[in-house]
């Protein structure tokens, strides 16, 4: 046992030993080691150059991946602890990160969400075109029924039903998965549509109240031809709710909250863009769809309801768009990851939606944010109206109505896609403020000549018979004219600037605000524009009447909408100031310097935390903390 013990001295190790290029001893004999020589030597790693000058020490060109091989051809170089014990966990220390695949420039991963994006947005906004023309003709034209109806319609039917699909998504949202509720709110959208086209609408004279309606007619007076013909035609008022809420639910909330959530910022402001884009092209091609199908009726036998046929044809590509998104989703959900997101998490309390809205509505930003909304709705709804009824003058057929509404949507589509390509000239010349006031100015300016010549059109009426127009055929084209540069403009401006708008806030008010706005701010624009018309029409007698008056309230509410813009951007440009401050000073606290110090045994050990910065601070990395001198990396 001493024989032993006195041997481990000789055997000893140096107490301050050099380190060495180590080449681990292979297996398989003498032959073996010698020819191997040569395949041990070390492969510089790109991208690492390592500069170190202590203790005779040259540059390190590279690290392997495991411990079996550092180092420089014959040159002694250091082991930095924290790799070794990487290392010796079996992992790599430093790992060369693979050039993703991409085609024509843009990655493969991207492009799978990319693409079915655009797909999925094509068809959602191709059924809209087709419910938004559709759900017109038939409140509109329907016997018994007149554009009087849309402001009672918006109102009492389509403002109560918005509400309270908010109140249910809600609560889905709180019990569902995002896939299950998905599913949930879409599929009774696709199979009512359905419904509609081959069962309520060809048995709609067998449970329309018609009579009744007419006995309630006679005792209440032709003022009261509106909420009397919701009753009427109750079945073609739901599916006018229903088009309605495929646009603020399908599209605002489903699609893009699905978009949102499966890019990241950079694939946003790249890609974004591109799907206004598609949209109008979408809004073409449905429009065209639109009109076919609407001269259907020139080849139909006498006796055949031309409107029915058209109706099945339409109401069955609405449905094969539903099931095409329906795939594209569950495509998307199963074939395409999901980017990393941020792990850290703003506590926030769980508030019930009547708390949640309170909030809201002490907002500020938020409330001129719902302002522009509101009034959107309200201006657009007092032209839009008033041109209905004289379309209906012009087009009493639902075919012929249906027809031009085809081309109108067509037309949209054409100016709404020019405009996109000059609303990004806008934004960088110009800046949000002025593509906020751009909306409202033009539908003012286009909304006063509208008005003016439904009020002057009689003394225009010989200069306007030399190009073959009627004062009534004026005033539709004038008043279609008016709609298409209004609603362009919306698409291309409004619609960018609202959303945003809501990029500066916190996750908590960018949520509910976004879902309070969309969902209920959208029909109660709408249905304040119809609460001004109900109030006229029943005060005035009709909607003919109440033309001068409506004039000036367009006028009130759009020099409103401009003061809400102007206090928008000034809030909207301090916040953003604010971002990126916080940015800026994020970046810099993230900011750490690498260095290699020197231990007592002479071997070089790296720290990279702020501690290096702060010497008081202790060694974070784990290494000696001992006096340590710094080297240039």
């Amino acid at each position: 046992m001493e024989a032993v013990l006195q041997s481990k001295g000789l055997l000893s190790l140096p107490s301050k030993p050099k380190t060495r290029a180590f080449y681990p001893l292979p297996q398989g004999g003498l032959r073996h080691r010698f020819n191997s020589i040569n395949s041990l030597k070390p492969k510089p790693l790109e991208g690492l150059s390592l500069s170190l000058s202590s203790d005779g020490f040259q540059k390190v060109e590279g690290f392997s991946r495991k411990p079996q091989l550092v180092g420089q051809k014959n040159r002694f170089f250091p082991i930095c602890r924290a790799e070794a014990a990487a290392a010796a966990d079996g992992e790599p220390v430093f790992v060369e990160k693979k050039e993703p695949a991409k085609f024509m420039g843009i990655e493969i991963v991207t492009l799978k969400k990319i693409i079915p994006l655009g797909a999925m947005f094509f068809c959602i906004l191709f059924n809209y075109t087709i419910l938004r023309d559709t759900k017109d003709v038939l409140v509109v034209t329907a016997k018994g029924s007149s554009a009087e109806i849309i402001p009672f319609l918006k109102t009492w039917v389509n403002l109560p039903m918005a509400v309270g699909f908010m109140l249910l998504y809600t609560k889905l949202a709180n019990v569902l998965s995002k896939q299950a509720l998905f599913y949930t709110v879409i599929l009774p959208f696709i199979g009512f549509f359905g419904a509609f086209g081959f069962v309520l609408y060809p048995l709609s004279n067998y449970f329309h109240p018609t009579a009744l309606a007419d006995n309630l007619l006679n005792i209440l007076g032709p003022r009261f031809l509106g909420p009397i013909a919701i009753l009427r035609i109750w079945s073609f008022c739901l599916f006018y709710v229903m088009a309605e809420l495929w646009g603020s639910v399908v599209i605002s909330v489903l699609f893009w909250g699905f978009a949102n959530q499966i890019t990241t910022v950079d694939e946003a402001k790249r890609f974004y863009p591109l799907f206004g884009l598609g949209a109008n092209v979408a809004l073409i091609f449905s429009g065209r769809t639109v009109k076919y199908f609407s001269n259907l009726r020139k080849s139909l036998g006498p006796g055949v309801d031309g409107w029915a046929v058209s109706l099945k044809a339409m109401m069955s590509i609405v449905v094969g768009m539903g099931v095409a998104i329906c795939f594209i989703y569950w495509w998307v959900n199963h074939n395409v990851p999901l980017p990393t997101r941020s792990k850290k998490k703003k506590e926030k309390p769980n508030l019930s939606t009547m708390e949640s809205l309170k909030i809201l509505a002490s907002s500020k930003y938020i409330r001129d944010l719902a302002t522009l909304v509101v009034a959107y709705g309200i201006s657009i709804n007092l032209v839009e109206v008033t041109w209905k009824s004289k379309l209906k003058a012009q087009f009493p057929s639902p075919n012929e109505y249906s027809s031009f509404m085809g081309d109108f949507s067509t037309a949209t589509g054409i100016a709404t896609f020019t405009m996109m390509l000059l609303s990004q000239w806008i934004f960088d010349k110009y800046g949000w403020g002025t593509a906020a006031k751009i909306t409202p100015t033009v539908l003012l300016l286009t909304g006063v000549g509208f008005f003016s010549l439904i009020l002057f059109g009689d003394p225009l009426a010989p200069a306007l018979a030399k190009f073959g127009l009627t004062p009534l055929l004026a005033a539709v084209y004038v008043g279609a004219m008016q709609n298409i540069f209004s609603k362009s403009a919306k698409y291309s401006l409004f619609d960018p600037c609202k959303e945003m708008a809501y990029i500066p806030l916190d996750e908590d008010t960018k949520v509910k605000g976004k879902a309070a706005i969309d969902v209920v701010c959208n029909p109660l624009g709408k249905s304040g524009g119809a609460l001004i018309q109900q109030f006229m029409i029943l005060t005035f007698g009709s909607l003919a009447n109440s033309t001068p008056y409506l004039g000036g309230v367009l006028l009130i509410i759009v020099l409103a909408w401009l003061g809400a813009a102007r206090s928008l951007d000034g809030q909207f440009t301090a916040l953003r100031r604010e971002e990126e401050i916080e940015k800026e000073m994020e970046r810099a606290a993230a900011v750490k310097i690498p260095i290699v110090s020197q231990d007592e045994s002479g071997n070089g050990s790296f720290t990279s935390d702020s501690s290096s910065l702060n010497p008081t601070g202790g060694d974070s990395a784990g290494v000696s903390s001992e006096s340590s001198s710094p080297r240039n990396l």
